[in-house]
This record gives C-alpha cells, structure tokens and sequence, in this order.
C-alpha cells in the first residue's frame, strides 16, 4: 500500500514549514509519496490568519492535479492512503468522487484545524454559518474515512455546531473512529528547543499568537500600560525567524494567553519546554490541557468588560509568577512531558493507519 501525503504550503513562521520534512520522516515506514502544490505562491499569510487565503488555494488545487493523474494513470491503487494535512481542503470530494467512479478504494484521512463551525475562527467571523461552507464542510467530513482532532474541545465544538450529533452519534463516531483524538505530529519540538532550555531570563512577557479579534490582542496592550516594569513583547510585529523567536521565547519568563480561539495551543507548549511560564484561562483546550496552577479563571479575560473587572488580580497573579524561583522548573518539566505524550506526538493517528496492515 502507498500513503500519499498531501501537504500544508510552508510558512516559515508556522509549523508547516516543520511538517514538510518532518512528516515524512515520522511516516516512513509506509510507502510514502508526498503530493505538493505549486511552488510560486504568496509567502506571507493573509493579515491575522494561519495562511493566505488566495495563495492556500492555488496550492490545494495544484495538489489535486496531480493526484487526479496519479488516478488516471493508475498509480493510485485500492488500499491505499491517502492523508491531508488540512482536512479544510475541497479536493477530498475529488478523491471521494474517483475513487467511487473509478473503483479505487483508498482510505482517506483528515487533519482538522478550524472551520465555520467555530465562531472565533476567520470562517466563522466572516462567513458564520452560511448553508455553502456549512454543507461544505459537513461534506468533507463525510468524505474522510478518519478525521483528525488534537482535543476533544475540538471535537465537541465541531459535533456541537457542525454535525448536531447527539450522545449515540457521537459515540458512534468515536467507536468506528471516524472521529479520533491523536496528538499533532510534532515530535520534533521538545528536541528542537530543548537546546534554548537554560537560557537567562529577563522580565519579559511574549505575546505568540496571531493579532487577530480572537486573541485579544488589546488585553496583552493594556497589561503592557499597567506593569511598566515588564517588557512586554507581540511576537508578531517583529516578524521573527523561527531560532529568533525560540530565543525570546527561551528569554522570557510568561507566556501569556486571553485567546477566544484555540483548539490545541502550540506557543504555550513551546515555552514550557524552555521553562517559560504558560498562563493561559480556564477555557477552550486549555482547560484538558493544564492543570491549575498554570490557568487563571476563564470569566477575567471572556471580554473587555471582564477583563476591566478582573485586571487587578490578573496583575497580581502575573506578578507572582514573575517573581517565582526555579523550583517552577519542576512543575513545568512534569507539564512538558504530559502534553509531549498527550497533545504533541501523533500516536492515534499512526496507530490508525497501521490497523489496516493488521
């Protein structure tokens, strides 16, 4: 059996540029044949966002040019895999369509990373709950043999608003696993900064999300105004380099979060692992993620008005935390290894695929 591997474009910012070397790696004991897209797209994300919104589908639709010869040709046989790494890709109802037409029955599997169905996501803010993206994204679902979800936040948001499932559906999803809860392939990082662990730490608070309304960047602004005596750092606007980015991250004492969107949290993993200090709320996939002590009460940064209401005892908790001494190292070497075990290393996934060898 082949397992064609059809990409995310890399993002040197992100962690797709990672994935394109990284993933073939983690699968190579499959036959594995990586379809990527056009090379001459747009390098910069669109404002805000994960991605650019013209340049990802020029790439997507490349893709599917070249797994459509793969089919025509004959290079695509049934058993085989085929994997995406964005499940939010419109040529799987490609791939669905000749595989059925053809008589070529592959097994289909899709990484899910946001959709409409979540209110703070773009799709969701600007397109909400249109019948087009909803069915589309309904669809494509329905198309995957195996759809990937790095919480169960995820999860159930994605029944909740998207499928309407109730108990049995859900669990049936789960059973059959149409639905399954893998960690992210991303084995590389803890190796990756573990060398940036035992760098010297400044009072310097990151902010390494994305300046878009679902992270509240204004929040991060405010603090900034209210602790002069912190240097307070948006990671964004500095369009650092991954190793420039990991050494302020490894500098830095907090890793600090009012994020209304996020279905796993990369940044606040990456500064545990060099022991910098994620304070996250009590919300979204932070609340399965980190035990108490790492999270604040979800209602203090819900919105503005909250955040007005709570901001004296975020800055005194904020305050505390800064003032910690290294016995902190030990809880967030405890932390590091459960989400590394957990959340960022894709076990289920593999495990999935391998069953059909079984």
């Amino acid at each position: 059996m082949t397992l064609w591997l059809l990409d995310l474009e890399s993002v040197e910012s992100r962690y797709t540029s990672q994935w394109k070397t990284h993933l073939p790696n983690l699968l190579k004991n499959f036959n594995v044949k990586v379809i990527e897209g056009a090379e001459d797209i747009p390098p910069a994300t669109t404002p805000g966002a994960f991605l650019n919104f013209g340049g990802t589908n020029i790439y997507k639709s490349t893709q599917i040019e070249k797994i459509a010869r793969a089919f025509t040709n004959g290079e695509v046989k049934s058993g085989d895999h085929i994997l995406f790494t964005d499940a939010w890709h419109p040529g799987i109802i490609n791939i669905k369509y000749m595989s059925e037409l053809l008589g070529i029955k592959v097994i289909t599997h899709g990484l899910w990373h946001a959709g409409s169905y979540d209110k703070a996501d773009f799709l969701g803010r600007l397109i909400g709950n249109s019948p087009w993206v909803r069915n589309a994204e309904q669809s494509m679902f329905h198309c995957f043999d195996h759809n990937y979800f790095a919480s169960v936040f995820h999860i159930d948001m994605f029944c909740d608003e998207l499928l309407k499932a109730d108990a049995s559906e859900y669990n049936a999803y789960l059973e059959s696993k149409k639905i399954v809860r893998t960690g992210w392939p991303m084995e590389y990082m803890k190796e990756t900064l573990e060398s940036f662990k035992g760098t010297a730490k400044r009072d310097l608070i990151l902010f390494p999300h994305r300046i878009a309304p679902e992270k509240q960047p204004d929040i991060f602004d405010d603090l900034e105004q209210s602790l002069p005596e912190y240097e307070f750092v948006m990671c964004q606007e500095h369009q650092l380099r991954k190793p420039e980015y990991h050494k302020m991250l490894a500098e830095a004492k907090i890793v600090f979060s009012a994020n209304l969107q996020e279905t796993l949290g990369i940044s606040a993993y990456e500064g545990a692992i060099v022991d910098t200090f994620p304070l996250v709320p009590d919300r979204l996939s932070y609340t399965e993620m980190y035990p108490d002590e790492f999270k604040y009460p979800s209602e203090w940064t819900e919105n503005w008005d909250n955040y007005l209401a709570n901001k004296d005892k975020l800055i005194e908790r904020i305050r505390s935390i800064m003032k910690q001494n290294t016995s902190a190292q030990l809880q967030l070497e405890k932390l590091t290894n459960s989400l590394t075990d957990d959340f960022f290393s894709s076990t289920e996934m593999i495990k999935t695929i391998k069953s059909y060898e079984e």
